[in-house]
């Protein structure tokens, strides 16, 4: 156990979390936003889906990381505003519409996959990992001087370009909500949204505003998955991230902030599974680690909110009673 636990005591580990955690960071990010804007996209993994083929494939056949990129935010942006034609303007169930690119996310991609690569379904699985090299990934970055620092400078420098971004986005979108107009409104839509179409915001706008920044975080989170945290695209590679980012969103109240620390506690959970596989633990127990962390997350959330609720409901009683 002691082993173990120094095992856990290394810049290594530490680093592993913050990597894990940017692609759940990304789409809490989203989820936080629509939240705002008063709807869900629970089809955050199905987009990820999409944006991480379209980046591997893009970025193989132009021979470029940078145009592979672009492609990814672009499919991520681009079937969010599909998802929020069909939610909005055609009035399908937003829940249905997501659950719908969730499906797609893993047959649609192989499929395209198939034809576009002319791969088989087990060559799709295994070998489409391979179609991109390291010098088709997003680079990663040595920060000078942090670097220098003695096991600080392994954690924190030497990272992937768009495990940065992800704790950039943390505090711009976070600017974005409370120092902004455009913030402003999607809270205002989110809350409601009478009021706020009645001082001429347009919350149709609003909303796909909101789909769309939605779509653009899981581009990132996509790309992050085939262009930086594996070299290239493979059936299934998400592995429930969208999900998860859905809970953190929730465990951290729908805050940027606590989302970030939720993020980063299902970060350790996965990098925690992968430790364990590591030392010899059998797969079967050690996969299970960053879905049963979600569980009892949303369970302590859902207690510790509902004590909340309690505490209002009967300091509001107490308030009308003493008024009587």
């Amino acid at each position: 156990m002691l082993n173990f636990l120094k095992i856990l005591a290394t810049p290594e580990f530490f680093f592993s979390i913050i990597r894990i955690s940017a692609p759940i960071l990304f789409a809490t990010l989203a989820a936080i936003v629509v939240e705002k804007a008063g709807f869900a996209n629970i089809g955050l993994e199905g987009l990820m889906m999409f944006s991480a083929l379209a980046g591997s494939l893009v970025s193989y056949y132009a021979g470029s990381w940078f145009w592979g990129f672009l492609a990814a935010l672009a499919t991520g942006v681009l079937m969010s505003l599909m998802m929020g034609f069909f939610a909005f303007q055609l009035k399908t169930d937003i829940i249905l519409v997501g659950i719908a690119v969730n499906m797609m996310g893993s047959g649609g991609t192989l499929f395209l996959c198939k034809v576009i690569t002319n791969l088989t379904q087990g060559k799709a699985m295994a070998s489409t990992t391979g179609l991109i090299t390291k010098a088709l990934c997003i680079p990663d970055i040595t920060i000078p001087l942090i670097n220098k620092i003695p096991f600080l400078g392994k954690v924190l420098s030497g990272h992937n370009l768009l495990t940065y971004l992800a704790f950039l986005f943390v505090f711009l979108t976070s600017v974005m909500l409370y120092r902004t107009s455009l913030g402003l409104n999607i809270r205002a839509v989110g809350e409601n949204p009478n009021a706020a179409s009645s001082v001429g915001v347009s919350v149709m706008r609003i909303k796909y505003i909101a789909m769309a920044f939605s779509g653009l975080m899981s581009g990132f989170g996509g790309a992050f998955m085939s262009m930086a945290y594996a070299q290239g695209w493979s059936l299934d590679m998400v592995s429930g991230r969208g999900f998860i980012a859905l809970a953190a969103q929730a465990m951290g109240g729908g805050e940027c902030l606590g989302g970030m620390l939720s993020a980063l506690v299902f970060g350790f959970a996965q990098a925690l599974g992968i430790k364990f596989s590591a030392v010899g633990l059998d797969s079967n127990l050690a996969s299970p680690i960053p879905y049963a962390v979600t569980i009892i997350g949303l369970v302590v959330f859902a207690v510790v909110r509902n004590r909340r609720v309690k505490k209002q409901h009967s300091a509001a009683a107490l308030e009308k009673a003493a008024g009587r």
